[in-house]
């Protein structure tokens, strides 16, 4: 069994996947050295719009930051590793370039929560999670992920899109 490990075949994935990885770590970098930069946008903007806003708006919006953050480190973490098992897989080329950049659009789902913690000062925090740009950002990064996950487990599983063996 010899194994191909070129790079080049999964670099739209990786690189989309590294910038994920490197915004969920500067988010913390952030919060560690100006927290209040965060807060104090929250509170500005509720005192700005305060119709749209409850007791709660600011710890929920305040959370909608950290999820960012959150997401952002796990989910390209864990795209990391399924980019290293598809570079390391049976799959075709175009297979593993499909494959891998569709996981790495899904490791953009973080965005979403970055722009409803943006907006919803705003608008409010149902308006600002039900906004067509928001939305749009989960079902597209969501589906995408699915879709190059599932190309994945299809060639690992039920050896479909894979290099023929003589």
């Amino acid at each position: 069994m010899s194994l191909n490990v070129d790079l080049k075949v999964i670099k739209i994935g990786l690189l989309i996947t590294l910038m994920s990885l490197v915004f969920g770590v500067g988010m913390g970098i952030v919060f560690g050295a100006n927290e209040k930069v965060f807060k104090n946008y929250i509170s500005k903007n509720i005192e700005l719009n305060p119709t749209v806003h409850d007791e709660k708006s600011k710890s929920k919006i305040w959370r909608y930051a950290q999820r960012a953050h959150f997401h952002a480190g796990g989910i390209a973490a864990y795209s990391l590793a399924l980019l290293l098992i598809i570079l390391l897989s049976k799959m075709k080329d175009s297979y593993k370039r499909l494959s891998s950049t569709l996981i790495g659009i899904g490791s953009l789902y973080p965005l979403a929560w970055l722009i409803i913690f943006l907006m919803a000062p705003h608008v409010g925090r149902d308006a600002a999670k039900h906004n067509i740009l928001t939305e749009s950002i989960v079902y597209g990064t969501v589906g995408a992920f699915v879709i190059g996950l599932g190309i994945l487990l299809a060639s690992l599983f039920l050896n479909k899109f894979n290099v023929e063996e003589n």
